[in-house]
């Protein structure tokens, strides 16, 4: 296998404080397994000076990914920096089988347009997500030289399961998969004894992912898979058949990382199954209602998600966190915390979500500033609504707060409405809403005391 020298970068010593990328990992709690025997891989990603190449997988069920997503994508980001290829996968066939693991129901299946559309939106997430990662990361470090970074080589599994026939693949690899060995795996064996039972698709998902492993070592050297610790079983059943059918040359190489999945300090899994997900696409969760989302986590949690979420240098972490805890109610690492997130995700717009946090609810901050400015900042944190100008107040509302016409008079009625600057409070539907906007372009709106709504009118 030909392979590439990997230049060398200062990267090491300002986000590990001279740890080697494994250990660095292990201090931020983002490896939980690594698969045996460790020596030789500890060699290979701290000491070998070729590039490895390493892979991790999401399938299309959704369209955006979430923060249950990001973790082991953490983990790549951490690699790519320290000059490694990466290959962030998109299961658009092993998507349409459904993958059993950290389940305890079947996945109800999904029809092909909207799968395709999923994967359009995720491989386009993945690809800004690490794209965003080195100017986050270079916004931090912005004194040192910048990293050596890897290659990012975004693909779908369709493109090799698509020329694969059935019998084929029985006779070339069904001899090498133990069904003993699938069995006894945690997450066909939880299924099996429930109620609902699984289904052959699901129980061939982990020959699929393993499969994947082997195609991806054989043809294009990828050595290392990342996923979840729920997808320890698959993982382990790449390994097995790489290393009874890999081609790679002096020998076949594989080794798996899991990261630990992500839960609050109450021990709530995050996921969209779980109904708490947050997700990366801003169209579903604004970069300004990310921001608010890590305002509001749980002190527990702020140190934890620091290690997780940013690049941050530990002793820095070390450091909010310690001035965290003097006086918590002030909040200081919750805010550090969702700045630095919203930097990383969505492209250095963390500065515009705290300032539309600390204007929003303040009068006086809001009205100094110009329509365009407000336009500027509160599209930047995706909290900004287009009106036209011809709807009336009923209108505008209804649409906004997704309630019926009488729900909205019943608001007017209760002098619940606030409009423009100087908050007035109409008691029935306004059809020329011009006299409330400011430079006649942005509608304040305020719907009872806690919702504040900003509208560019056209």
């Amino acid at each position: 296998m030909l392979t590439t020298r990997r230049a060398t970068t200062v990267f090491t010593r300002h986000l590990y404080s001279n740890q080697g990328i494994y250990h660095g990992l292990r201090a931020r709690n983002l490896i939980s397994q690594v698969s045996e025997p460790l020596a030789p891989f500890l060699h290979l990603v701290e000491k070998n000076p070729d590039k490895i190449k390493l892979y991790s997988g999401a399938d299309p069920t959704a369209s955006s990914l979430h923060l249950g997503n990001l973790v082991p994508m953490m983990v790549m980001l951490h690699f790519y920096l320290h000059g490694h290829d990466i290959v962030p996968l998109i299961g658009g066939a092993t998507g349409k089988v459904g993958d059993p693991s950290g389940r305890t129901t079947e996945r109800q299946q999904m029809e092909d347009q909207i799968r395709r559309a999923n994967i359009a939106n995720i491989q386009k997430q993945q690809v800004e997500f690490f794209k965003n990662g080195l100017q986050y990361y270079l916004s931090i470090y912005k004194n040192n030289s910048a990293p050596v970074v890897g290659k990012v080589s975004p693909m779908n599994n369709v493109e090799w399961w698509k020329d694969v026939k059935l019998l084929d693949f029985l006779a070339n690899y069904g001899k090498h998969i133990r069904v003993q060995h699938m069995l006894s795996r945690d997450s066909v064996a939880s299924r099996l004894s429930s109620k609902e039972g699984l289904g052959f698709n699901e129980f061939t998902y982990q020959i699929l992912q393993a499969y994947d492993f082997l195609h991806l070592n054989n043809e294009h050297g990828v050595t290392v898979q990342i996923g979840g610790n729920d997808q320890w079983g698959n993982i382990t059943a790449g390994i097995d058949l790489i290393q009874r059918c890999g081609k790679m040359q002096p020998r076949p190489i594989g080794y798996g990382i899991t990261v630990p999945l992500l839960t609050t300090a109450n021990g709530e899994k995050f996921g969209k199954s779980s109904g708490n997900a947050v997700f990366i696409d801003p169209t579903i969760t604004s970069p300004y209602d990310m921001y608010q989302y890590f305002i509001n986590v749980d002190d527990r949690d702020v140190e934890r998600f620091l290690l997780l979420f940013t690049l941050l240098p530990l002793e820095t972490i070390s450091q909010i966190v310690e001035k965290h805890r003097l006086k918590p109610e002030l909040r200081f690492g919750q805010k550090q915390l969702a700045k630095n997130v919203v930097d990383l995700i969505h492209g250095m717009r963390g500065a515009d979500c705290e300032k539309i946090s600390s204007v929003l609810f303040n009068n006086e901050k809001l009205i100094e500033m110009t329509a365009t400015d407000i336009i500027k900042l509160f599209e930047s944190g995706g909290k900004l609504i287009k009106k036209d100008k011809s709807q009336t107040l009923i209108e505008v509302v209804s649409s906004i707060e997704n309630c019926s016409r009488s729900e909205v008079i019943r608001k007017l009625k209760q002098s619940s409405i606030y409009l423009g600057p100087n908050k007035f409070r109409p008691t029935k539907d306004v059809s020329d809403l011009s006299p409330y906007l400011i430079e006649g372009r942005v509608l304040i709106l305020r719907v009872g005391k806690s919702k504040v709504h900003v509208i560019k009118v056209d």
